[in-house]
């Protein structure tokens, strides 16, 4: 009773960790501001919206699995240290200064724009925090999940607001700021791990 209750407790925490987590790194996205401009451009277009929910579904499975596979591979410790090194490194990309130009003539292709998501969304800080949520927890299914609807969130997000999205929301500042929150908590991971604190 007590192990069904605790782990249901993991999923739900995994779950809910992982939504909150690639909603607040998507924020200023890449992926976002895409999305946002294509928005714009097109008046809202729900067919763009489709296509950048279903990527964000698509990568948040496509990590959490990752992360959950590697787990399953190394030690306790190492797997400590993989989620501090993968907190760091969605830190790191928050902190990089996004500086997507916008395209001059946007393409109504929905397939070249799952491709151009995808390939922004592999490597972003949305996606490695949840790598990192699913290999900490060992719940794929519920970081997938949680992955899929704070992306897709975000995603929604830019949708919504479109060209307001940069003009409105102080994206820099705030990618600053969860950057910061998420390396502090990657630090405090790997000294942990390494018995420090």
């Amino acid at each position: 009773m007590h192990a069904d209750h605790a782990t249901r407790a993991a999923m739900t925490a995994s779950l809910i960790f992982a939504m909150v987590a690639a909603f607040l790194a998507g924020i200023g996205a890449r992926d976002q501001l895409i999305v946002a401009r294509l928005s714009g451009h097109f008046g809202g277009s729900r067919p763009v919206l489709a296509v950048a929910l279903a990527c964000a579904a698509l990568s948040a499975a496509a990590l959490a699995w990752a992360g959950w596979r590697v787990e399953t591979l190394i030690s306790d410790a190492a797997e400590t240290m993989l989620v501090a090194f993968a907190l760091a490194a969605a830190s790191l990309e928050l902190f990089w200064r996004n500086r997507e130009a916008p395209a001059r003539e946007p393409t109504r292709s929905l397939a070249a724009l799952a491709i151009v998501l995808l390939s922004r969304q592999l490597g972003d800080g949305a996606r490695f925090c949840i790598f990192a949520i699913a290999a900490a927890t060992a719940s794929p299914q519920m970081a997938a999940l949680g992955g899929a609807l704070g992306g897709g969130a975000a995603l929604a997000m830019g949708w919504m607001l479109g060209y307001s999205l940069e003009r409105r929301v102080p994206l820099r500042k705030i990618r600053v700021a969860i950057g910061s929150i998420t390396l502090a908590t990657a630090l405090v991971i790997a000294l942990t791990a390494r018995g420090i604190v």
